[in-house]
């Protein structure tokens, strides 16, 4: 645990050096010329490449090619277009281990973190082969005279949708959204994080080498100010996921351009613990809630709440738990915490713990940052004594750091759960199914997980995901995900006779008939 970082340095597989190498060359070969970032592991702060800083005229070149390409891919069948999707989930358990190894080196997660991301992918790229043609066909529409209207509702691409991707979850956020987009028919730009962009170039490979014709899938690299700002005052719809600061930023340009922005924003979600929850289930489902990526998820849990009657038993044990947590830098699927991503999110959450700390709250665990293991790694922590007021009370820290705190009843937790601006996910634990239920009724987000930590919502994929409030806008999975790339259109065909008088009928006469036949469509069930 205490491994000198020069030793980790060593340990750094000549693998993953390699394919960061190809991926950053790729990038480069894309824009020749241009100014360059440097990307480093976060296990050791060593740089592992340099991505280009693709300028507005780099981000209209590539916006020209994903038209030009977009066109040929709407007209191919939906079916053909379904099964690229298809091949891409192949293609990406088939190179798990590379994938794997380049989102390590180039984010810090633990491997089993970024497993998450590679079963996320192949969900997702199933579930949209196999149920999305079904819900992008034409579908018949209710006309407002059965039999003489026919009315069809269709679903057209948008055109080129730009997506900008954060750091995070460097896969499934760079191409996750990707994929119904494709499905839908429409070409991508990507804009991935600067921290991350060459597991996303290297995802982008995979894309294309699934059938996609040349220039459907684009990737621009660089700053968000320069090369994020471009995108999004030139592609035809944007998705996006990181801050909510940014976020409001991306709204406001897309809303004077009246494009399709779909967001998805910051959290500070919140879980309850009942008196008479799962006690050992619960506590590793509290460690996963609030450790997951050391923190950096936007679906993690920062508020823990528990009844009175469990608090102090749970606090001791849910410390010690985390206590024994296996923190490395390495590529084993042992290790149960990696490192932050870099200086910046360090510095974040060493800010929100010194505050809290300096105003009363009491460090349960942790709250160190640890050197000692890398640059950027941090303890996970738990905090008692949380108030308004301190950083970590309500804004999000996106760390290993949890506040916990206790509730006499059940209107107070919900009224806890509720205290925040954001409304992305929650997490709510009990015994009782239809207790929990309907207190998951009553919270104000977008998701919200019972006896699981986050990943019964998320890999729902069916279902739609996202925030309430200043959590974001829109929803990604399901149908919702699906048809936000997608403008709808009705046609409607009068068949036999007008919806207005005849040639020659006295208008009162008509009167008189339509009021007669909306009488008579009330009261037959089958043409309501």
């Amino acid at each position: 645990m205490n491994r000198p970082v020069e030793q980790v340095r060593n340990r750094l597989p000549q693998r993953a050096r390699e394919l960061a190498g190809n991926a950053a060359r790729r990038l480069r070969d894309a824009f020749p010329g241009r100014g360059t970032l440097k990307v480093e592991a976060p296990f050791t702060g060593e740089a592992i490449g340099e991505i280009p800083i693709a300028i507005a005229e780099d981000v209209a070149a590539a916006i020209a090619r994903a038209r030009r390409a977009q066109a040929e891919w709407a007209a191919r069948p939906l079916l053909q277009r379904a099964a690229a999707l298809l091949r891409f989930h192949d293609l990406v358990l088939n190179h798990r281990d590379e994938i794997l190894d380049l989102m390590q080196i180039e984010t810090g997660k633990a491997r089993r973190d970024a497993v998450e991301e590679i079963v996320d992918i192949a969900i997702t790229a199933r579930y949209y082969a196999y149920h999305g043609p079904r819900l992008l066909r034409p579908r018949r529409r209710r006309g407002l005279i059965p039999l003489l209207t026919r009315v069809t509702e269709l679903r057209h691409p948008i055109g080129v949708v730009g997506i900008i991707a954060p750091w995070n979850y460097p896969l499934t956020l760079a191409v996750g959204d990707a994929l119904p987009a494709l499905l839908a028919g429409n070409a991508i730009v990507l804009k991935p994080a600067e921290a991350t962009s060459l597991t996303a170039s290297f995802a982008v490979d995979l894309l294309m080498r699934s059938g996609l014709p040349a220039g459907l899938v684009e990737i621009v690299s660089g700053r968000g100010e320069l090369t994020g700002a471009a995108l999004v005052e030139a592609a035809d719809a944007i998705c996006f996921s990181g801050s909510t600061a940014v976020g409001r930023q991306i709204a406001a340009r897309a809303g004077a351009r009246l494009v399709h922005a779909s967001l998805e924003l910051g959290g500070k979600n919140p879980m309850i613990v009942l008196a008479d929850a799962d006690f050992e289930r619960t506590i590793d489902g509290a460690v996963r809630a609030a450790f997951t990526n050391a923190g950096q998820l936007c679906i993690a849990i920062e508020r823990l709440y528990v009844e009175a009657a469990l608090y102090d038993r749970f606090l001791d044990a849910f410390a010690a738990r985390t206590r024994a947590l296996k923190i490395a830098a390495d590529f084993s699927y042992d290790t149960e915490i990696g490192s932050l991503i870099g200086a910046e999110q360090l510095a974040k959450v060493v800010a929100h713990v010194d505050d809290a700390r300096a105003k009363g709250a009491r460090v349960v665990v942790g709250g160190r940052a640890r050197a000692d293991l890398g640059p950027y790694f941090y303890e996970p922590t738990i905090l008692t004594g949380v108030k308004p007021g301190m950083l970590a009370c309500n804004e999000e820290t996106f760390g290993p750091v949890v506040a916990v705190a206790s509730f006499q009843n059940v209107e107070e937790a919900i009224r806890l759960a509720n205290a925040s601006e954001y409304g992305l996910s929650a997490s709510i634990w009990s015994r009782d199914s239809a207790r929990a239920h309907a207190i998951a009724a009553r919270l104000n987000t977008g998701t919200v997980n019972i006896n699981e930590a986050y990943s019964a919502a998320w890999s729902a994929v069916d279902a739609p995901m996202g925030g309430m409030k200043a959590s974001g806008l829109g929803r990604r999975h399901g149908r919702e995900g699906l048809y936000r790339f997608t403008e709808s259109q009705t046609v409607a065909e009068q068949r036999l006779l007008p919806l207005t008088a005849l040639p020659g009928q006295p208008f009162a006469q008509f009167v008189r008939m339509m009021t007669a036949a909306l009488r008579l469509i009330r009261r037959i069930p089958g043409l309501r």
